[in-house]
């Protein structure tokens, strides 16, 4: 004998994904459109161009001073993208109900974040204590920041599932509809 859903609790779900999809505030991005997503551009597009000029500069006979210092300065406009990012994070996660798994991922996506904004926040403080006399990265700063997108790679996966799997922040299909008609 199946068990069967009281009606009750059906509307619970349904009126807790609808909360996740309200924004709790307009400044977080309008309904279906959330900011945090435009945000992460920036420093995902700074850290892996840092990764580029690492390994560029690891790559030519003499080094390249100038690639690295390009790669430090990434590292902290990334940092500074990041820690902006996640305010509007932050906005989007708080309107997930507590106890779901979408919270869960979302908590996880949010706890790796802090995680890789330590490491390239170090990475950034290392390399400025050696900058004036680096030609090419050192291989710990280079595995620090593959270690660091890697991370970042296993985060925004977290960070996709929670809009396309979960739909948080995402329009309803009510409203999505309308693309179709």
């Amino acid at each position: 004998m199946a068990l069967r859903t009281p009606p009750q609790a059906g509307a619970d779900v349904a009126h807790r994904v609808q909360d996740a999809k309200a924004p709790i505030t307009v400044v977080a991005g309008p309904y279906g459109h959330p900011f945090h997503p435009l945000l992460v551009t920036v420093p995902i597009g700074a850290w892996v161009s840092s990764l580029v000029f690492d390994i560029a500069s690891r790559a030519k006979d003499a080094g390249a001073p100038t690639l690295v210092d390009a790669s430090h300065w990434l590292l902290l406009i990334g940092v500074v993208g990041a820690a902006v990012a996640a305010l509007f994070g932050l906005m989007d996660l708080i309107t997930i109900p507590k106890h779901t798994a979408a919270f869960r991922t979302g908590l996880m996506h949010m706890t790796l974040n802090v995680v890789i904004l330590g490491l390239f926040l170090a990475n950034f403080f290392w390399r400025h204590a050696d900058e004036p006399k680096l030609a090419k990265v050192t291989v710990g700063q280079l595995v620090l920041s593959i270690v660091a997108l890697v991370l970042l790679a296993v985060s925004g996966w977290l960070g996709g599932r929670m809009s396309y799997r979960f739909g948080v922040r995402v329009a309803d299909e009510n409203t999505q509809a309308e693309g179709f008609r």
